[in-house]
């Protein structure tokens, strides 16, 4: 059982990057110091592809845009951002269909996020994109940009130079798995976006666990991107959590169950597919359990922690949670929490127990 638990400490872990987590909500002022950057900083942390979320993002951005603004920051390269400008103005949505092929395998290769970024290009035309994450899809996308660049002639360009420089940054984090890298470089890259438009505003879609204004990212060693940008441009950096927008309040049904010798009462919020995302599993159900937790709480502990935003429902204090992990072989994996208000890296979070069942 040991290596088991191991195994789920590493599962939340995990999801903890993949899927985000909430953020402060400081309203920027109107005003900065002498000499500092006017521009106001918008971020939105999304759980990616949630339809709820997205639907949310697109107002804002409308409403954004009819005072004026103009300039998007999105998770995504540099070279995808400019792309998605060439598509702008182009005629028909064959830029748009390709990057949307090679995003094949990820969240992104959603028809909801299609229909998002044709919403923008409708509604919102002179949006300009900024993509300043780390060069995923590097061989695809990255590869058509700079043959695309070369094609007319820009291969000595500073549009080249930074494709190029985005590329690396991918080789270096995919080479390495080193999250603490990424982070950086997406501060890094969006302060060099930012700086380039001399104090204009902008909104920014990112990942939740991307934009906390407080918490570090998972690893604990390094304020995630929304927080460096804070510690730069202080209270002219405005962040707000968006993932309790794709939550459930209902459960689908609600059941007496056998969990070992035990009768519980549990209801069930849905499941999750975990295939192409965690090696070795396919899914994982959510199910609350219902009036056990004054008994679980005295259960010892097994060092585990769950953030509530990998939950699909909305978590309370005091409440009992049973998650079913099915493995690639068939088998399951059942692994059991309560929320007792506990934080993980500044993260509301749910900590693992062992109750007898």
């Amino acid at each position: 059982m040991k290596s088991l638990r191991t195994a789920a400490l590493s599962i939340s872990l995990a999801f903890l990057m993949l899927l985000g987590g909430c953020s402060s909500t400081s309203q920027p002022s109107s005003s900065s110091d002498e000499g500092a950057l006017t521009g106001q900083i918008y971020l939105y942390g999304e759980l990616h592809a949630e339809p709820a979320i997205l639907n949310y993002e697109l107002e804002r951005w409308e409403e954004y845009y009819s005072d004026g603004m103009r300039h998007l920051f999105i998770e995504m390269p540099y070279y995808t951002g400019e792309f998605l400008n060439l598509w702008m103005q182009a005629e028909d949505d064959t830029i748009l269909e390709e990057i949307y092929e090679d995003w094949t395998g990820s969240l992104s290769h959603n028809p909801e996020v299609k229909e998002f970024y044709q919403s923008i290009k409708q509604n919102c035309p002179e949006t300009v994109f900024h993509g300043t994450d780390v060069g995923h899809q590097y061989w695809s996308t990255g590869q058509r940009y700079l043959d695309y660049l070369t094609a007319e002639g820009l291969q000595d360009s500073e549009n080249y130079r930074l494709a190029q420089e985005n590329i690396e940054q991918a080789q270096q984090f995919y080479g390495e798995s080193d999250d603490v890298y990424r982070e950086n470089k997406m501060a890094e890259n969006f302060i060099r976006e930012f700086e380039s438009l001399n104090g204009q505003s902008v909104m920014g879609i990112y990942g939740g666990a991307h934009t906390d204004l407080e918490a570090p990212d998972l690893t604990g060693t390094v304020p995630c991107m929304g927080n460096q940008l804070q510690q730069k441009y202080g209270e002219n950096v405005y962040s707000e959590s968006l993932v309790d927008l794709a939550k459930v309040t209902d459960p689908e049904y609600t059941i007496d169950i056998a969990i070992g010798p035990r009768q519980y009462t549990v209801s069930y919020f849905g499941a999750e597919n975990l295939t192409g995302v965690i090696d070795g599993f396919t899914n994982r159900e959510f199910w609350r359990v219902e009036d056990v937790y004054s008994d679980w709480e005295q259960a010892p502990r097994t060092g585990d922690q769950l953030p509530y935003d990998n939950y699909p429902m909305v978590v309370e204090e005091g409440e009992a949670f049973w998650i079913r992990y099915t493995t690639t072989d068939g088998s399951t994996l059942d692994l059991y929490y309560i929320a007792d208000g506990t934080t993980f890296n500044g993260r509301p979070s749910t900590t693992g127990v062992q109750p007898e069942l």
